[in-house]
């Protein structure tokens, strides 16, 4: 055979890996590689995981005593991760209550349950398993008038009340964006979500001669819902409020800047909600906090 074919037959089975040689070593390493590792599915929240995720608060509390504001961010998720890290970098000091005795929601939907704990006052929280464990995804929320109790075991609520519960972030986003009401949502005199919205409305008048826009909406996640009794669910979901404040032509300062945001804030409302087959939506309980 040439000397010029045999060169090129040679390095064709280099190339290849064929010929019964050996492959390249990028290749080996290619083929050596195990699988991208993936998140295992979030587990179902029961009485005997839910006591210790709750223990997430005393981790928090921890955290919060030493001053450790990545720490509170890792142990957060969902709504609670931005309002917890700006408070801890904002203040670095007067850690959140430790609370305690607390009864579970246990939904039938795998990765979050709830919680009311009843010390020192009723406070509901959400908790969310994230990147492989529990974390606070939401609260202290405290409660308004008589705490919500959870169902007996096995409860489950009417199907077609399921299917409206998820539709109750969708309710509040509605009611707060529609101040005329013509798409029908209504809420009970005196419920906390009528008196944000009458806030939100009064608002822009307050701050003039300045200009004020106020941007509603959901924050990410899907709504968290757990039967109470055949006609009635407890709902968790939470608000972002959108601030942005200019001066009125002609000026470059404000005159009456809002309290503790910026030009351009954000704050999260966090709303407790009962879904009653024959009450309609009720706010049991709500929190408020600055994010950005």
């Amino acid at each position: 055979m040439p000397l010029r074919l045999l060169a090129l037959l040679t390095g064709l089975c280099v190339l290849t890996a064929g010929c019964g040689g050996r492959p390249p070593a990028d290749v080996a390493a290619a083929e050596q590689e195990p699988p991208a590792a993936t998140d295992p599915p979030p587990p179902r929240a029961d009485a005997t995981t839910a006591e210790p995720a709750f223990g997430v608060l005393t981790e928090l509390d921890e955290a919060w005593k030493r001053h450790d504001c990545a720490g509170v961010a890792d142990l957060t998720a969902w709504a609670e991760k931005p309002l917890g890290g700006r408070a801890c970098e904002g203040t670095r000091n007067g850690r959140p209550a430790l609370y305690s005795d607390p009864v579970f929601f246990l939904p039938d939907e795998p990765g979050w349950f709830a919680a009311l704990a009843r010390k020192p006052s009723p406070a509901y929280f959400v908790f969310v398993f994230e990147g492989g464990r529990w974390r606070l995804g939401a609260g202290p929320i405290p409660a308004r008038g008589e705490p919500v109790r959870p169902g007996g075991t096995g409860v489950t609520a009417d199907p077609d009340l399921v299917t409206e519960a998820a539709l109750v972030p969708q309710r509040h986003l509605t009611f707060l964006t529609d101040p005329a009401g013509v798409n029908g949502v209504r809420f009970p005199a005196g419920d906390p979500v009528r008196g944000l919205l009458d806030e939100i409305l009064a608002r822009p008048a307050q701050v003039r001669p300045d200009r004020l826009d106020i941007d509603v909406e959901l924050v990410d996640g899907p709504a968290r819902a757990v039967a109470l009794s055949a006609g009635s669910m407890l709902v968790f979901d939470v608000v972002r409020l959108t601030y942005r404040q200019r001066p009125k032509a002609g000026r470059t300062a404000l005159r009456h800047p809002l309290k503790g945001l910026s030009p351009e804030g954000t704050e999260l409302v966090e709303l407790a909600s009962v879904l009653s087959a024959t009450k309609g939506l009720t706010t049991v309980g709500t929190r408020r906090g600055i994010a950005g």
